[in-house]
């Protein structure tokens, strides 16, 4: 399973934020970015109790104010016609 986790950051602290979520086991990409949201951190996981460890572990770094996870929908199966 795939998720997307967005953070908010303490001002002058995504950079470090986005650092310290790439040393966390499932984390396989994280981003700085602009907009509503500082990082963007890219998870794989087994099953919902592992997200909620990653997600645990990432609320842990100092500097993170707020998270909001976005988990991957499987893809849509479409008759051929």
């Amino acid at each position: 399973m795939q998720a997307y986790i967005l953070v908010n950051t303490e001002p002058g602290r995504l950079w470090k934020v986005k650092e310290e979520a790439l040393k966390i086991p499932g984390v396989k990409m994280a981003h700085a970015v602009t907009g509503q949201f500082d990082v963007i951190a890219y998870v794989e996981f087994v099953d919902i109790d592992e997200l909620g460890r990653i997600i645990d572990r990432l609320q842990s770094i100092s500097g993170v104010l707020k998270t909001h996870t976005a988990i991957s929908m499987a893809d849509r199966l479409t008759e051929e016609i």
